[in-house]
């Protein structure tokens, strides 16, 4: 891309993305790639990138953003003694394996089924965080043995073809499991350097033809998007979480999650070609 025009416009849509997320997460807790990957397809198609392999440089960025992300709330978490590192140690390796095969099928999969994928999954997210209760149950304690074996792939899979960290999924399941909130978000964190990691590092060797992809990607992660927007979320994850402590969250996390919920029916009615 030889246009220094096309180039600012990047960065202008890259700088109000990350600002975006960054907020969204200081506010309401919901990890940055449930905003990052439609923000980000939204972005290179109007740019001009809307190749095959679109979405998988959608979901490679932001995952990479994911990486810093989650780390740096691990770290805040721990100091607060919130991890809780039992469940961390038992479900990582089932997390890492299907993060694995996740990255695998993604790199195969076309852009338009991934958007399908992304739909149908984030609708449920949305209508999960605007019409759950606290108080559901599926158990008093989270699964071990078979059943952890099960479900803790599933959840690493599901998050790499979202482009997603552990929040989105963690979350709710460890609350569904009698795990305190608090404890869910940061435990959650963790799983979102799990799923990140080892699906970067896949995504990095992923070819994608020259001109299908935007300046400075290597293999799908695209570098002006990843260090933009880690930028502008140390700038405005602070702001939100402010503005948390100030104002009742709820009524904007209902909003958001009908937000979510049409951002999500859009991706789906365009991987259905309405």
């Amino acid at each position: 891309m030889s246009d220094p025009s096309l180039l600012f416009a990047m960065l202008g849509l890259l700088l109000i993305i990350g600002a975006f997320a960054g907020a969204l997460a200081g506010l309401l807790g919901v990890g940055g790639g449930i905003v990052l990957v439609p923000a980000f397809f939204y972005a290179f198609q109007t740019l001009g990138y809307d190749g095959s392999q679109l979405m998988q440089i959608c979901l490679a960025t932001s995952l990479a953003t994911i990486i810093v992300t989650s780390i740096r709330s691990v770290i805040g978490h721990h100091k607060k003694g919130a991890v809780d590192w039992h469940i961390l140690k038992t479900w990582a390796p089932g997390i890492a394996i299907g993060a694995v095969v996740g990255v695998t099928a993604a790199s195969n999969l076309s852009s338009v089924f991934l958007q399908g994928v992304f739909g149908g999954l984030g609708i449920a997210i949305g209508l999960y965080m605007g019409l759950g209760r606290s108080d559901w149950r599926l158990g008093q304690a989270m699964p071990a043995g078979l059943m952890r074996a099960t479900m803790s792939p599933v959840l690493g899979f599901l998050s790499v073809l979202m482009g997603i960290g552990g929040g989105s999924f963690g979350v709710p399941l460890m609350s569904l499991y009698n795990t305190a909130i608090h404890r869910a978000v940061a435990t959650a964190a963790g799983f979102g350097v799990i799923i990140a990691v080892p699906s970067v590092l896949g995504f990095l060797f992923l070819t994608i033809a020259a001109e299908h992809r935007p300046p400075l990607t290597i293999g799908a992660v695209n570098l002006p998007a990843f260090f933009t927007v880690i930028a502008m979320t140390l700038i405005t994850t602070p702001m939100g979480v402010k503005l948390a402590h100030a104002m009742d969250p709820k009524p904007l996390k209902r909003v958001f999650a009908v937000f979510l919920t049409l951002v999500a029916l859009n991706m789906l009615r365009k991987a259905l070609g309405w």
